[in-house]
């Protein structure tokens, strides 16, 4: 049965989509989830955690049941004992009014009552002015509803906050968790939010008892920062190709164009387009592959023999674990390497891969070191990732930074040709992606099928998720998941090299 109760992640659904909110409740199993979205509620759960310690000694009122769901009465009943008990710090403080309920993270105890303290697993920096608003709005609505129902419980909130990850924080030896965390003031954000707050909790309580689903029109919240996982659901009637799918485009640029009826690629025409935009479009309408052999041509002679082709595998660690790491720092600990040492030369491959639970650096910065030599061609796909995970190590290790930069100055991107259209294939789909790439040049190559591997490792998000798991498995699970992580890399840099093959036919 639905649960029809408002929460404080419902009342944020609701504010970024009616529609959503009531799928979610109705018919959850239409979502397609985010594949990394269990890792970042695990890393939000971890920063949280940490976060409790703040502010000194604490009660954290989480209760659970015997089958491992909350007991929200046992919370409701443990957070009016610490009240009543002048508790300096609540964590998970937990209310309930009229059908609302929220989980404060930290609730403290203030001269003339209790402050909210929001915590959030981000960090606290943010290039994009835009994508920063709206980030603040969204976090400003989920503390305001804490605030309403707090009020309506009786509790007099004197300080709205918001605790965040601080982005410049450098590990040392211990971890310093006053300087890991940044804290934000949000009394303004939420003074804007809180007077129209009660009519929309007065709406989202109507959507949630209402049997049929909500009509809403596509969006910006559809998109990006926001994910939605209904948007598969939401965008079944687009045929395909669409305006969606135009090569980097921006989303409220394609849903300008979507809204006046511009739809397919034919309705397109005579539409302002970039030159690949422009491609894609005449190469989708007439199925044929459009191939700049000039421009390759001039691109593969940066190349020369010894050609090694280089992948990096990284994790993203939330808290930072190493010292001279911050949050959210990339820590690289694979490395595929294929090579071919001259013209007609056999394809030979070296390979790195870390001991999960330690940290993996030095060493791979130093087998890096011994298996590329310095001054020679080396190959990445969208180089800037490869480029600054060797930026990193030679900082890391400066002992090591001579031959590493070497390494950097000497790497030539093979997306370069596909970014700049000069090889486009219909089957790309819009993309340049070597995930897309490799199979449009290659169709029907099961060795060249990411599908094809073991189900433990088929993509970069796996890879990134699991090798921190495999110090807590059994040692024949440990030993299957490092052979899936290592044939997953290999694939990555073998893909590079048949994409190669490619270009070299064009020339």
């Amino acid at each position: 049965m639905a649960n029809k109760g408002l929460s404080k992640s419902k009342y944020t659904k609701f504010r970024q989509c009616e529609k959503a909110l009531w799928l979610r409740v109705y018919h959850p199993e239409l979502a397609v989830e985010d594949p990394q979205m269990a890792a970042r509620f695990q890393a939000g759960n971890e920063v949280g955690d940490l976060a409790m310690h703040l502010f000194g000694n604490y009660v954290e009122v989480t209760t659970l049941k015997a089958d491992g769901t909350l007991d929200l009465k046992a919370m409701l009943d443990k957070t009016q004992q610490c009240l009543s008990d002048g508790t300096q710090n609540i964590c998970e403080a937990s209310f309930t009014f009229e059908g609302c309920y929220c989980a404060v993270d930290i609730l403290c105890k203030t001269a003339g009552g209790y402050a909210i303290y929001e915590v959030k697993s981000s960090s606290a920096s943010e290039d994009d002015e835009g994508a920063k608003k709206d980030k603040m709005e969204v976090y400003a609505q989920d503390i305001a509803y804490q605030k309403w129902v707090l009020t309506h419980c009786g509790v007099n909130v004197t300080g709205v906050y918001l605790v965040r990850l601080n982005s410049d924080y450098v590990r040392g030896e211990e971890l310093d968790i006053s300087q890991l965390f940044i804290t934000t003031d949000m009394t303004d954000y939420v003074a804007h939010e809180y007077p129209h707050i009660e009519r929309f909790i007065n709406t989202a309580r109507q959507t949630l008892q209402q049997q049929q689903e909500p009509e809403a029109e596509l969006t910006k919240h559809c998109h990006k920062p926001y994910h939605c996982e209904f948007w598969n659901y939401c965008a079944q009637h687009i045929p395909h190709p669409s305006v969606f799918d135009l090569y980097k485009k921006r989303f409220d640029h394609k849903l300008s164009l979507y809204n006046k009826g511009k739809v397919t690629f034919d309705d397109i025409a005579g539409e302002k387009l970039t030159d690949f935009q422009q491609t894609q479009v005449a190469c989708t309408l007439s199925n044929e592959t459009h191939i700049d052999r000039a421009a390759i041509r001039e691109f593969m002679q940066q190349l020369s023999y010894p050609l090694y082709f280089l992948d990096f595998e990284t994790m993203q660690v939330v808290i930072p674990q190493y010292p001279g790491t911050k949050p959210y720092q990339q820590i690289t600990f694979q490395y595929s390497l294929h090579y071919i040492e001259k013209e007609g030369g056999p394809l030979l491959h070296k390979e790195f891969l870390g001991v999960s639970g330690e940290d993996p650096r030095r060493a791979l910065a130093e087998q890096l070191c011994q298996d590329i030599p310095m001054n020679v061609c080396v190959t990445a796909y969208n180089k800037s990732f490869e480029c600054t995970r060797i930026k990193e190590l030679a900082q890391a290790f400066p002992d090591l930074s001579e031959h590493l930069l070497n390494i950097r100055d000497h790497i030539v991107d093979l997306w370069d040709p596909f970014k700049a259209g000069h090889y486009y294939v219909p089957a790309m789909g819009g993309s340049t992606s070597i995930k897309y790439v490799l199979p449009a040049l290659w169709p029907n190559e099961p060795s060249l099928d990411y599908h094809n591997l073991d189900e433990r490792c088929q993509n970069g998000g796996n890879a990134m998720t699991i090798f921190p798991q495999i110090k807590d498995m059994e040692p024949a699970e440990q030993q299957a998941t490092r052979k899936a992580l290592l044939a997953y890399c290999c694939l990555d840099t073998y893909a590079m090299v048949k994409v190669w093959e490619r270009l070299k036919e064009q020339m």
